[in-house]
């Protein structure tokens, strides 16, 4: 992929979750009923979490002064 496909990439994973984010507390207000669904998302809001992490690292290397 190119800088400019991973920049994109990560402006769309940094969306999702948000919105994951917002998808989360939308069912915990809901009530108890929801727990394995908010699982779920707290799961994939940590991929993401990961693969944002991956792509930033890529795009901004350490430097070694």
């Amino acid at each position: 992929m190119t800088e400019e496909e991973l920049r994109k990439r990560l402006e769309a994973l940094k969306i999702e979750h948000r919105d994951l984010d917002a998808a989360i507390d939308a069912l915990t207000e809901a009530g108890p009923a929801n727990q394995l669904q908010v699982a779920r998302l707290k799961k994939r809001k940590l991929s993401l979490k990961d693969q944002i992490a991956m792509i930033q690292d890529y795009l901004i290397p350490d430097i070694i002064a």
